[in-house]
């Protein structure tokens, strides 16, 4: 493994912004460290459900000397806003990275995402297709592609009010002990300890009943300029190596498909080798 940080280490790291979705005026979380370099876009990291910037411990990091890194939780996720009663669908979620990245007065960008993250960042290149040099997508959600049945359960009302803390505890970590090629103790711990309170467990369940596929089919994938390169973890049962042969059939511009021996974790799986291809493409 990598020296990544643990997770109550990148947790102090984080600093805390509050930005506008809908109505609501939400604290967000976010992991904002390395070099501001004029010539160099920001690196941004999105992550997707049920995960939090600290998905990215292992690879955001080794850009730090040279780049600015940024990597925040969504909302309803990691150390950002987790009461109840605001959306957290992805086009909600698109609110937050525009919002933040307004904050930080910040106008141009590479993306680098996961899961969900990757379909907020699809909505946020097609939406500003200026802003968005390089766009990294990995084990993304697209098209028609999600929720996986895992997500559609964790959301229905039933299911969740009669878990307790300690039954969503057991569950998410037997999903990543059972998806990760080399479960790491401290990766599968920062991941659950987040969700590990009634407020966590209802915010997961609300995170789970967000998930709206609509949010991926009405995006105009002709409508992204910014070059695109796909980073796969070629096992993955969730978001299948398909899709990103499709993405990178339907994308305007695009660099190719790095398939990786990972599953759906894959910049967990694979971190070393996961930051030398995002390295190379960078360059």
């Amino acid at each position: 493994m990598t020296n990544e940080l643990p997770h109550q280490e990148w947790s102090d790291a984080q600093e805390e912004t509050t930005v506008s979705v809908d109505t609501h005026e939400l604290t967000v979380s976010y992991y904002d460290e390395g070099q501001t370099n004029a010539s160099e876009n920001p690196l941004v990291f999105l992550h997707g459900i049920p995960t939090w910037s600290y998905l990215w411990r292992g690879v955001a990091p080794a850009f730090e000397d040279d780049r600015r890194v940024i990597a925040p939780d969504f909302v309803g996720y990691g150390n950002s806003a987790m009461y109840d009663g605001f959306d957290r669908s992805i086009r909600a979620q698109e609110q937050v990275l525009d919002g933040l990245l307004s904050q930080l007065e910040v106008d141009q960008i590479d993306l680098v995402a996961h899961d969900i993250g990757g379909g907020v960042a699809l909505r946020y290149a097609a939406h500003n297709p200026d802003a968005v040099g390089k766009l990294v997508l990995s084990n993304s959600i697209a098209y028609d592609s999600w929720p996986i049945q895992f997500i559609v359960d964790l959301g229905l009302p039933g299911t969740i009010n009669d878990m307790s803390v300690d039954d969503v505890d057991e569950q998410l970590t037997g999903m990543f002990q059972s998806t990760l090629i080399d479960p790491d103790d401290e990766f599968v711990e920062g991941m659950v300890s987040r969700f590990r309170s009634d407020k966590g467990r209802i915010s997961l369940s609300r995170n789970a009943i967000a998930t709206n596929t609509s949010h991926t089919t009405e995006i105009d994938y002709e409508a992204i300029t910014a070059e695109a390169y796909f980073i796969w973890g070629e096992n993955d049962e969730f978001q299948p190596i398909q899709f990103a042969e499709r993405l990178n059939d339907d994308l305007e511009n695009t660099a190719g498909i790095t398939r990786l021996d990972a599953n759906h974790w894959v910049p967990a799986d694979r971190p070393s080798q996961y930051a030398d291809h995002l390295s190379s493409f960078l360059d």
